[in-house]
Parts: C-alpha cells; structure tokens; sequence
C-alpha cells in the first residue's frame, strides 16, 4: 500500500465530530505509530492534570488566597516527584517514569512546565508582553517541544535516539503561533473564566483595562482600542508563523513522513483560525473562529494530498 493510501484509510478512521477537546495534537497524533501515541498522551495526561486544576480554580474564584497557593505549590512539587524514581508506586506514576526514560523525554520540557504553572498561582496575568513570552516557554514551548521530541526520535533495534535537530529551537516559533492564536480565538471564554492572557501594558497603550475586556467579553461593543490591540498580537502571530514555515522546511527532510505529516496537519490547523482573525470587522466569538468539524476534515485531508 502507497503511504498516502495509508494515511487516507487513518483519516478515515478519524471521528471528527466526536474530537472536542485539544482536537489539533489528537487529530496529528493519529497518524504516529501507536506507542509513541501512547506516550504522547501519557506526558500531556501528566501535564493536564495540573493545568486544569488550577485553571478550574480560577474559573470558579476571583481570586487564590495565600493558603490556597501554598497548596498549589505543594501540588506542583507532587507532581514534579513524579518523576524520581522509587517516591511513588502509583500505576500511573509508574508509567509517567517509564514513557520520560524509554523515550527520552527532555526534563528540561517538564520543569518548565512545573514553572508556568507556579507562575499561574503567584500572579494574576502579566504585566508585560515580555512576561507573558517568558511564561509561554513553560506554557506552550515545552508541551510543544514534547510532540516534536517524539515526532523526531530516531528508532535504531528497538532503542530511541534523541531528534538530529534542536528540539527546543524547531518547536518555539510554532508554538508562539498556536499560542498567540489560541488567546486571541479564546478571547471572550478565557475572559469569562477569569483567565487574562493579554498583558497589562499592551492594554494600557491602546486605552483599555481588564474591566472593559470582560465587558466586551461579555457583550459590550468592540472598542477601537481593542481592535488596535488585536492587530498588534496577530501580527506578533505572523511573526512566528513565517519562522515556523522556515524552520520546518529545514527539519522536515530529516522527519520520517508520518511524523512530517503530524507537524504539518497541526500547523495548517491553527492556520485555520489565523485566516479568520479579522481585527477590523471581527466579531472574536467561538463561532466565527472555530472551524466546524467537517472544515477541520477537509483540512486535513488536503495536507495528506499534498504528501
């Protein structure tokens, strides 16, 4: 069989309507050979977990309390114990343990998470665009660098071998696309969940405040000044995308073709939602930004054309 009838009967077997949440890493992932599927969602089950607690928290409270962060905090310390060997029997610790040293997992990705999630709980957004850059390191460049490191093992009898390129420096721009697209696709949901990626001083220089961004998350009529801003982050997001197109045209030679695919199907799937930003006459809603399932399938299905 022709490798892209082997992909074409892989999209097929892919339920699109039923993929809801994190759908671009579970659609690419399909196409990676079952194990290390299985280790992709091993870290980001490992990862998940945390995230989602605090973010819950913050969903449901204005605020976290000094008792409560100490409490975090030692959650994040739990979670980074994981790690070691022999602190934990727990199935799940077990096999966290085993995926990280089988598959050579970059320590580096998981303590930079651990460190944007300590972030989460000491601050109430950022100050800076410089701060909310610095946090994304944790906060999307290391899940990022997690797929690409599985995506670029080198497999030799059985035994993985690190990616023949830099992990950290192929995965940084195209996670700052994805990211940068996520905050502002997530704009009105985040704001609503007491969630506030936009930094304070890009705010200020185009007249807004966290008050009217949860008003107009709420309804309220679009100001220039948020529109002004938007303009700002989207071309910050070209910025990356343009590296991201550079950097991956230089490592994908080097990719086995399945692995090749799954880097290029997430890429295109955020450039889905790129397309639609329209900081003039947007209306930045979910369902002017989120494509429908079957847009999302004929996506995919012309990247696997192309191959």
């Amino acid at each position: 069989m022709k490798m892209r009838d082997q992909f074409m009967a892989i999209f097929e077997s892919i339920n699109f309507e039923k993929i809801i949440d994190h759908p671009n890493i579970l659609i690419a992932a399909n196409f990676w050979d079952n194990e290390r599927y299985c280790a992709a969602r091993t870290c980001y089950r490992f990862m998940r977990s945390l995230d989602d607690l605090i973010d819950d928290h913050k969903a449901a409270h204005k605020g976290i309390s000094e008792t409560e962060r100490e409490c975090f905090r030692a959650d994040i310390r739990q979670w980074m114990g994981m790690l070691e060997k022999g602190l934990n029997s727990a199935p799940f610790n077990n096999e966290l343990g085993y995926t990280v040293e089988k598959f050579r997992i970059p320590r580096w990705s998981l303590e930079a998470f651990a460190e944007s999630m300590l972030y989460d709980v000491t601050h109430d957004g950022f100050a800076t665009l410089d701060d909310f850059i610095a946090y994304s390191v944790g906060a999307s460049v290391a899940p990022a660098s997690i797929f690409v490191h599985l995506a670029g093992l080198q497999e030799r009898d059985g035994i993985f071998l690190d990616p023949p390129f830099d992990v950290r420096k192929t995965a940084e721009p195209c996670a700052m696309f994805s990211y940068l697209v996520h905050i502002m696709r997530d704009f009105r949901k985040d704001q609503l969940n007491n969630l506030s990626y936009f930094a304070d001083d890009v705010m200020e220089r185009n007249g807004l405040s966290r008050t009217a961004m949860g008003e107009m998350a709420r309804g309220a009529a679009l100001t220039d000044g948020f529109r002004a801003m938007m303009r700002r982050y989207l071309t910050l997001a070209d910025h990356y995308r343009l590296m991201t197109v550079r950097i991956m045209d230089e490592i994908c030679p080097m990719m086995e073709p399945r692995y090749r695919l799954s880097l290029e199907i997430i890429f295109e799937l955020y450039m889905m939602v790129f397309e639609r930003i329209d900081p003039e006459q947007g209306t930045f809603t979910a369902e002017e930004l989120n494509p429908t399932p079957a847009e999302t399938r004929e996506r995919v299905r012309q990247v696997i054309i192309r191959h």
